[in-house]
């Protein structure tokens, strides 16, 4: 897949280029989605779930409002791999966009393809979610344009229809899209001042980082399973693709980050002096 140029100019005619289609929500929004990621997605019984789920099944906790009936006691109850899920805002793209509002109880005969618009939706809203951030990133101009054009490609994506989405090559996308994702890293690292570590891939579970200047680093696809970085400097580190299952985040700065997203500070260890940066969240958990 080639990222096209969003002004679909023809050779040879004269138009005037459409507007762009604005860029979906990219918070999740459970109140406008039919519980998708209760539904859709399968789960094996692990330390994250306490039972196994099929795709397509509803999880025994789903109530018939869409609601988690143990919504508020999910890590007590053996469901914390569902408090570290997000997806992006495709739920409520999915639900209320791709499919109206049509929910796959009330229309049956919409749910298989709903399941399965899902977890392309999902993928199209993290790159999505890439993009933006880029974009707002002064040391990234020189390609501003290019991850413009990927952004609307990308949203102009999320607004096909089921039977477009399902067979979707996200995959080429993301290859395409990631490509200017490094060249973003590349450009945002070059400005840190220390020493940029290059920890791409690396096998780092249990490490012990804490305290380490690691501004401009890579840690792209690492392992960081309960590593300790406490204290850690961490700006304009890349974390896209970082597993930080259980790592100790606490007193550590992840104020210039990038790529940083919410599931991954949902699955780490903080505290109230953990900065990080304003777009997102602190979690309920972190004491």
């Amino acid at each position: 897949m080639r990222l096209a140029s969003p002004t679909g100019h023809n050779e040879g005619v004269s138009t005037t280029p459409a507007a762009p289609a604005p860029t979906p929500a990219l918070r999740a929004d459970c109140a406008n989605c039919f519980a998708l990621c209760c539904v859709a997605l399968p789960f094996a019984k692990s330390t994250d779930f306490a039972l196994n789920k099929a795709a397509g099944t509803p999880c025994k906790n789903l109530r018939e409002d869409f609601r988690c009936g143990i919504h508020t006691r999910l890590r007590d109850t053996g469901f914390p791999g569902c408090t570290v899920f997000d997806c992006f805002g495709a739920g409520q793209q999915v639900s209320q966009v791709t499919f109206g509002g049509r929910d796959w109880r009330a229309h049956p005969d919409t749910a298989r393809q709903m399941f399965d618009v899902f977890p392309v939706m999902r993928q199209l809203h993290e790159l999505l979610a890439y993009l933006t951030e880029a974009l707002t990133l002064p040391a990234a101009a020189p390609i501003h344009a290019d991850l413009r054009r990927a952004l609307a490609t990308t949203t102009e994506a999320t607004g096909a229809d089921a039977a477009t989405l399902i067979p979707f090559d996200v995959g080429t996308l993301r290859q395409e899209i990631n490509t200017l994702l490094l060249k973003t890293s590349e450009l945002v690292r070059a400005t840190s001042p220390a020493r940029r570590k290059n920890h791409r891939g690396a096998d780092l579970m249990g490490a012990r980082l804490g305290g380490a200047d690691l501004r401009g680093a890579t840690f792209r696809g690492a392992y960081l399973i309960a590593a300790d970085l406490s204290g850690a400097d961490l700006r304009k580190a890349d974390l896209i693709g970082a597993d930080l299952r259980d790592a100790n985040l606490r007193d550590a700065d992840l104020r210039e980050a990038l790529f940083l997203t919410q599931p991954q500070l949902n699955a780490a260890q903080g505290s109230p002096a953990t900065r990080i940066p304003p777009a997102l969240t602190r979690p309920s958990h972190w004491a």
